[in-house]
């Protein structure tokens, strides 16, 4: 990052200049700063460089990688505000929530470190089977090589750190690929990382074209593909990728159920974090609401409200709770999925409208799951409130859905809580909480279409890391 709100991109450790284009603030448009575009040449030293660094990357003892996360992760912490309002603008992200995502981005870096510190060998004890006296046996994790990284625009820094961090505690060189829509924060992470240590030609941070950037999928020489992004996109991606590893955090339309016996007050509270924080642009934001038809009117009382006081704003306004979505083009889709759903007789009890890409919080009722609203992910401040008889009708409406990453269950009873452990479909199962809590060692992903592979740092250095066992014959 320069003093003259100009960035260049980062090859090996070197700044370069390549075409310029502006990252505009989505909520007004105004000019964040000018950022350097790569070139497919770019990519291939950046490539050859991650292949050469390799050899100096695998032999870091684990004491160095945990020593540049850490201290990254405390460089961050100096540079906290500056970093939380570049997120605000790149993003359209409120500042007091770009603030905790910078917060979880220090946290990140810190386990990271801890995880690399404590990444011992297995011993394997043979003797268990006959023929396996005095041979004792090990299996120690080896670093898998270059790894190629593409990351989505609605956490630059935290989910690049998601990224970057894991391979750092393995061993492996990054090629990373930021969000043409915010790129800057990844631009400055990169720089970070750098100053705290780690080998220069181990990192290229590239705004690339994703045109430009199909080596990053296709070529053999990167042994681990990690992307954050669109299913289509994804599911296309791990087709092209070849015999390397693929990890897929992919979409969601998350479900929440609300049962009768459940702190509604507390409930409603929650989805409406859950829904409407940066605006909904959470693969894990809160989408479908079930809510048993006994308790509905309850809910309702508590929830609607809530949602009616929500403040839209500028991102820099420390009493906004959501802007505008990324781009005018998305406003736009999501007021024709709205349109679609008003058509077929649906009703929005709050907001609706959708001006210059700013989507006013918005509550949909009436809504039948065949609907682009209920049954593709929405991205966007709007969710939908549904009843259901029983708990198990409540589960399988929540299991109504190509998507599986993280769902929400309010209710008190344990049995209920395992019957819904046990026949959700979903990656992760939040109990008295909204699918859209995370904590960042969790591991994380979904299944159907919302991805393969996990994130969360100790099972992300696992996928880019490869066991070797070790057997000695002492007879």
């Amino acid at each position: 990052m320069t003093d003259t709100l100009e960035y260049r991109f980062l090859l090996a450790g070197e700044l370069r200049t390549g075409t310029p284009y502006t990252v505009a603030c989505p909520y007004d448009d105004q000019s964040v700063g000018t950022v350097h575009r790569a070139k497919p040449a770019d990519l291939e030293q950046a490539t050859q460089a991650a292949v050469r660094a390799f050899a100096t990357t695998r032999a870091l003892p684990a004491h160095k990688r945990a020593s540049v996360l850490r201290k990254v992760s405390e460089t961050i912490t100096a540079r906290a505000e500056a970093m939380a309002r570049t997120i605000a603008l790149e993003a359209g992200k409120p500042i007091k929530q770009a603030r905790v995502e910078v917060s979880r981005s220090i946290g990140t870096f810190a386990t990271a470190a801890d995880e690399a510190s404590r990444f011992h060998d297995e011993v394997l004890h043979l003797d268990a089977l006959p023929g396996g006296e005095n041979r004792p046996a090990i299996v120690r994790r080896f670093p898998i090589g270059p790894i190629a990284a593409i990351s989505p625009f609605n956490f630059p820094l935290n989910l690049v750190s998601h990224k970057l961090a894991p391979a750092i505690a393995a061993g492996c060189p990054v090629v990373l690929k930021p969000a043409t829509q915010t790129p800057i924060s990844a631009l400055t992470l990169g720089s970070i990382i750098l100053e705290a240590g780690w080998p220069a030609e181990a990192l290229s941070v590239l705004p690339i074209n994703s045109r430009d950037a199909t080596p990053l999928v296709e070529d053999e020489r990167f042994k681990l593909l990690t992307f954050t992004g669109s299913p289509s996109v994804g599911w296309a991606m791990k087709g092209r990728a070849g015999r390397k590893r693929v990890t897929l955090e992919l979409g969601g339309n998350a479900g929440v159920i609300i049962h009768s016996d459940a702190d509604l007050a507390f409930a409603a509270e929650r989805c409406v974090v859950g829904g409407f924080s940066y605006a909904g642009q959470s693969c894990i934001s809160v989408q479908r609401i079930f809510v048993q038809e006994d308790v509905y009117d309850a809910f309702m009382d508590a929830f609607v409200p809530k949602v009616r006081a929500l403040k839209v704003g500028h991102p820099l306004d420390e009493a906004t709770d959501l802007g505008s979505v990324i781009s005018k083009d998305e406003g736009e889709r999501v007021g024709a999925w709205l349109a679609e759903a008003r058509a077929a007789g649906a009703e929005c009890l709050v907001g609706g409208a959708v001006r210059d890409g700013v989507v006013q919080p918005t509550v949909v009722v009436k809504a039948g799951p065949e609907l682009r609203v209920n049954n593709h992910e929405i991205f966007a401040p709007v969710v939908t409130v549904q009843t259901y008889k029983r708990f198990e009708d409540g589960l399988a409406a929540v299991n109504n859905s190509d998507f599986g990453l993280q769902a929400g269950v309010f209710t008190n009873d344990v049995k209920r809580i395992f019957q819904a452990y046990d026949s959700l479909e979903v990656g992760g199962l939040m109990v008295n909480e909204v699918p859209t809590w995370r904590l960042d060692p969790m591991p994380y992903g979904g299944v159907k279409q919302s991805g393969f592979g996990r994130e969360g740092l100790r099972y992300a250095i696992e996928e880019m890391t490869e066991p070797k066992l070790l057997v000695m014959n002492l007879q």
